[in-house]
């Protein structure tokens, strides 16, 4: 992503690389404002950030003319808040090392959707697999596992003849552990999870990303990570952890988030634990980590 977005892409038509050796918000707001900077990559972990900094700082970024949104999916409440504050489009791109980075992305023409990560890039196949088996392609209108053939993607680990088997298809297509689905009117792909933090209640397959999308409209709440825990009826059951926003009035209870969701999810969905947290675990980058949780 650095070195394809944010490097060459830059370079391909003469741009400016504005560094620093470490991100601090305020810092690179006041840096990128002093400089003009029009274009800004970074990661959700940073757009939510930014969205909640007082507006006289934020206001500053008025030459921002292409924001570019990737590496964790965005919610569609960030994409929003940021689109009303800056008058500016968040677009959504997608991709893993593995495709160099970059494999889908929304147009830069104001058709950009929420939860979206657009289109497949020039050249490139997105091929929706069955989750349990993976050479075969998923039935029309079904989610399925992204498989994805294209000249960015890589050929295959260095070496690692089991781990090349079991990250490729048949047919040559790279196995991404995303799950999506595409929306045939408009050709867009949505990612649902990845197969990996898939939550098993019951029987039922849930989707931590959707439960997080229902928790961030809570006005107080600033970053959530959902993931399964032990349960002894259910097998696994879904917990949340929240960082709540800063000088709050009257803060949340754990039962006051579980009423709020309740009409945006189904009973199964639901977070049956609730954890309020002063800091949520990220990744060097910034992006909000499962892992930590996961091993406590």
């Amino acid at each position: 992503f650095a070195m394809n977005l944010c490097m060459n892409f830059n370079i391909s038509f003469g741009g400016c690389a504005l560094m620093q050796p470490k991100f601090e918000l305020k810092d690179a707001v006041k840096f990128m404002s002093k400089e003009r900077c029009t274009i800004f990559a970074a990661v959700p972990t940073i757009y939510n950030a930014l969205i909640k900094m007082p507006e006289k700082e934020r206001n500053t970024l008025k030459d921002i003319r292409l924001a570019i949104c990737g590496g964790a999916p965005l919610s569609a409440e960030v994409k929003a808040t940021f689109e009303q504050q800056m008058g500016q489009e968040l677009l959504e791109g997608y991709g893993l090392s593995e495709t160099s980075p970059v494999a889908s992305a929304n147009p830069f023409d104001g058709s950009s959707q929420p939860s979206c990560i657009g289109m497949p890039m020039p050249q490139t196949q997105f091929s929706l697999r069955r989750l349990d088996r993976p050479n075969v392609v998923a039935p029309k209108g079904e989610r399925g596992e992204i498989c994805i053939s294209g000249p960015q993607v890589t050929q295959g680990y260095w070496n690692r003849p089991e781990a090349n088997e079991d990250s490729f298809t048949k047919d040559g297509f790279f196995r991404t552990g995303d799950v999506g689905y595409f929306d045939e009117d408009n050709g867009f792909c949505y990612i649902v999870d990845r197969i990996k933090d898939l939550i098993l209640c019951g029987g039922y397959n849930v989707y931590p990303r959707h439960i997080e999308e229902a928790i961030y409209q809570h006005p107080d709440v600033l970053e959530t990570i959902v993931i399964g825990i032990p349960d002894e009826y259910r097998g696994e059951t879904p917990k949340a952890f929240i960082k709540l926003k800063e000088d709050i009035a009257n803060p949340p209870s754990e039962q006051d988030i579980i009423d709020f969701v309740k009409d945006k999810l189904s009973p199964i969905e639901r977070p049956t634990a609730i954890e309020f947290r002063d800091e949520l675990p990220k990744t060097i980058i910034g992006k909000l980590s499962k892992k930590e949780l996961r091993e406590e």
